[in-house]
């Protein structure tokens, strides 16, 4: 008896049909997480991603390379600095690693599209995207002086190079 009654309103115009019909991925509709790191030669493992590794600039670009070399049109770059202070100075700054990863990539591989992540929360001592309230101890981010920082750190991000600017916090 079962099924009773099979509707096919999704599958009756061909506009319909085009809608829900089976999606197909395939690399140049990829994006690859790289994560730069101060150094020269290093490449760490990240223990919670296997087979996901922090870099140093030149193991990036050489990562770069081959992530091109296979159809990835795309990558996003995240920055770990080596120091962190209330003024975020590693996410805009010009020898901050995005800037420094991001010029290096584009030197060696111009046409791939570079996204660079424009979060402040890995930049800043406290951890939080941005100033915080003084005295504030529940982390409340001040929006104001936070909106020109991003900019700053956003400006300084396409002077590197970058394609796209991708802003979360």
């Amino acid at each position: 008896m079962f099924p009773i009654h099979r509707p096919r309103r999704l599958r009756s115009t061909p506009q319909l049909r085009r809608m829900v019909r089976e999606t197909s991925v395939t690399a140049s509709d990829l994006i690859y997480p790289l994560f730069a790191v101060p150094g020269e030669g290093v490449a760490n493992e990240v223990k919670s991603m296997p087979g996901v590794y922090q870099l140093s600039v030149d193991k990036i670009v050489e990562e770069a390379k081959q992530v091109y070399d296979l159809g990835i049109p795309s990558i996003i770059l995240f920055g770990i600095p080596e120091s962190k202070d209330t003024e975020a100075t590693g996410a805009w700054h010009d020898c901050g690693m995005i800037q420094k990863a991001t010029t290096a990539i584009k030197e060696a591989v111009p046409d791939l599209v570079v996204i660079a992540d424009t979060c402040l929360c890995e930049y800043t001592s406290h951890g939080h995207c941005g100033y915080l309230e003084v005295g504030d101890l529940t982390g409340r981010v001040l929006n104001d002086p936070t909106l020109e920082l991003l900019k700053k750190t956003a400006i300084s991000q396409v002077q590197a190079g970058a394609d796209i600017i991708a802003l979360r916090g």
